[in-house]
């Protein structure tokens, strides 16, 4: 576009109208690659609607686990508000003693804050306002840590003394006034605060009790992860707060990850003598996973299932790298994505009637695995497992019953009393009662009928069984040799073999073949099920590779592959690669000492190759200062992802650190 004018003047061009790029929906990225396409949005209805039910299901069960501890430190919190608020607070609690939660949550740390948010939600419902959280990747010095307890409590732009912040433009005209970094200015707000609740609050005379709750809340701070701050800020704050705590009712959480000695490792008697410090503990994160697994695998509510290898898959990542269910629960969500992206079957993978694979089925096994787990979870040595995610995978990968430790479980079940059979069969029959199945009601009428005949074994007259036995000390004689003792225990072990079982044992045993039948019935392995695909889930791989990535493994794709990531056309490293990608090809290409000026000198006749320079030409492979210092940072980028390192052997050296990369 051209102009031309014979006096000086300003054109102005607008430009062309372009048409508006279309903004991708969730449903196009998911259509995008997806085998069978033609039902793809079908697919994905499905997936999503399972997706938010097992995320709203894990709110619900978060809330139910944790609701016991909530409730716990809610009235705790309470408790010392109100102790507060009496006018012999000074000789229940010492003026600078500080009420202090101490709340072990143990060391699954991704779960934490959905705990800390729903506890300081219900906080702010029902006991105070006034709460705040702080983490230690924030709180490095005392300044800061003050900073952030003022500006979250206050709301308001807190000023350091030797702190020089640019202030945001777009503020309310409250932000831009900055206030003192101190607790003296928290004391003032505070004042301000419960003295305007306390004329604002016309109405009917209430109880002095429920008055002063009211007029006094709490200033509750919680300090998220209390083993990665430092102690000595940490002291320092303590030390402060003691001296403000007649006139601030300040109180304490610490959120603690591995054992409540932590408090007296980083805190010394002089500091720790300032806190008032009760212990809360919370429901472990293996009982949480059993529970996630009763609720989310084992239940017909989702049809959706995982294979045994996908489920070692993500029981491995939980019990070796961070034990937390959240993420177990992210690996779900995973598999769930992968399952309807990938499968086309999964189209059937729902709970309507016309869908080939029935959902009351799968039930049936639920109910089957839950019986087996009571039978055999408190038997000794847990032979199929002490929790029930064990016998979940025992049956997914084979027929169970042709495991040697079902064999092992069945003899132990044979050696259990009466009593404590009958137990375990009661608690059956609750598990098979509120499943409405034919199957399932029938054999709860026979579990229900073998109860009521061990019950009437109690009004039969039981044989004496001294008269069946014959004791062995009987049968010995004072002197015997190796030769008559063996002799003698044969025709013992002849004679225990032929005798006559009692009412009980053969009603024993009938209970067991019983079981025995259901557990051949239903709990056959998926892969020998026909359609088990609609259901179940089982790229492991995909799942491994999404979750348990390996930062290594990835660096050297993208360095040795960078087209992929680039998008170029050809697979070669062209000049549109980084630096750092030419210097790692080559890199490659020598031994385990790396010489910089001839590592210098290729990377330079690559690049001067790359940029189309003709070889004859004298400034082909030529080392200008420009390639010179795009050379010096590839090789800084490569020594500081650890590929090589300076060596001492020769100077104009370096070694080189990984192999295999190529």
């Amino acid at each position: 576009m051209s102009t031309s004018s014979v006096s000086k003047g300003c054109f102005v061009f607008k430009p062309s109208a372009k048409k508006k790029k279309r903004t991708l929906t969730l449903e196009d990225y998911f259509a995008d690659g997806c085998e069978d396409a033609e039902n793809s949005e079908t697919r994905f209805k499905l997936c999503q609607d399972l997706w938010d039910k097992i995320k709203t299901d894990t709110e619900v069960l978060q809330d139910e686990l944790n609701r016991k501890i909530l409730d716990s430190l809610l009235d705790f919190t309470r408790k010392c508000s109100s102790t507060h608020q009496h006018s012999n607070w000074a000789s229940q609690m010492r003026a600078s003693e500080i009420p202090t939660a101490a709340l072990v949550l143990g060391v699954n740390v991704p779960d934490h804050d959905m705990t800390f948010q729903s506890l300081s939600d219900l906080l702010q419902q029902s006991v105070t306002p006034h709460v705040v959280s702080v983490q230690a990747k924030e709180c490095g010095a005392l300044k800061h840590l003050m900073k952030r307890v003022l500006e979250r409590m206050m709301g308001t732009v807190v000023a350091v003394d030797d702190e020089e912040e640019e202030e945001p433009e777009q503020l309310s005209a409250q932000l831009h006034k900055r206030v003192h970094c101190s607790l003296g200015t928290l004391c003032d707000w505070y004042n301000t605060k419960t003295r305007k609740s306390n004329t604002g609050t016309p109405g009917k005379k209430r109880s002095s009790a429920v008055r002063d709750e009211q007029q006094q809340p709490p200033v509750v701070i919680i300090f998220k992860d209390l083993e990665a701050f430092n102690s000595k800020v940490l002291q320092d704050f303590i030390l402060i707060c003691s001296r403000y705590i007649e006139r601030l009712p300040l109180m304490f959480i610490f959120g603690i990850a591995t054992s409540p000695s932590t408090i007296q490792h980083m805190l010394p008697h002089s500091v720790s003598s300032l806190l008032c410090i009760e212990l809360f503990q919370s429901l472990s994160c293996t009982q949480h996973l059993a529970t996630v697994i009763d609720k989310f695998i084992l239940t017909p509510q989702f049809p959706f299932k995982l294979s045994s290898k996908v489920m070692q898959v993500l029981i491995s990542i939980f019990l070796y790298h961070d034990f937390s269910v959240k993420n177990f629960i992210k690996g779900v969500q995973l598999a769930l994505l992968e399952h309807f992206h990938s499968q086309p079957l999964s189209v059937l993978c729902c709970k309507k009637k016309e869908a080939l694979l029935n959902v009351m089925q799968l039930s049936h096994n639920d109910c089957v695995y839950l019986c087996l787990h009571t039978l055999t979870s408190s038997l000794p040595r847990y032979p199929l497992g002490k929790q029930i995610r064990e016998l979940h995978l025992i049956c997914l990968e084979k027929n169970v019953w042709e495991n040697e430790d079902y064999q092992s479980a069945m003899k132990l079940l044979k050696m259990l009393a009466k009593d404590e059979l009958i137990i375990l069969l009661q608690r059956c029959a609750e598990i098979l009662e509120p499943v409405k199945s034919k199957k399932m009601n029938s054999a709860l009428v026979q579990l229900n009928e073998l109860l009521t005949r061990f019950k009437e074994l109690d009004t039969e007259t039981a044989p004496n069984v001294e008269e069946c036995i014959t004791s062995p000390v009987k049968n010995l004689q004072k002197k015997t040799d190796l030769f008559q003792l063996q002799k003698t225990l044969l025709e013992m072990n002849e004679s225990r073999r032929s005798k006559k079982l009692s009412p009980f044992e053969v009603l024993r045993n009938e209970v067991l073949e019983f079981i025995d039948s259901l557990v051949k019935s239903h709990l056959s392995p998926p892969d020998s099920q026909t359609l088990n695909e609609v259901s179940y889930y089982s790229s492991s791989a995909t799942v491994r590779r999404h979750i348990n990535a390996t930062p290594r493994t990835s660096i050297q794709a993208a360095l040795s592959s960078p087209y992929y990531y680039l998008q170029t056309e050809d697979g070669s490293v062209s000049n549109a690669a980084p630096d750092i990608c030419i210097a790692y090809k080559l890199h490659l290409e020598c031994g385990r000492l790396i010489n910089l000026y001839d590592w210098l000198e290729a990377y330079a006749t690559v690049v001067s190759a790359a940029e189309g320079n003709s070889p004859d030409s004298d400034n082909f492979g030529k080392v200008d200062e420009v390639k010179h210092a795009r050379f010096i940072r590839a090789v800084s980028e490569l020594e500081f992802l650890g590929f090589i390192k300076s060596t001492k052997q020769k100077t104009d050296h370096v070694a080189r650190l990984t192999w295999g990369g190529c």
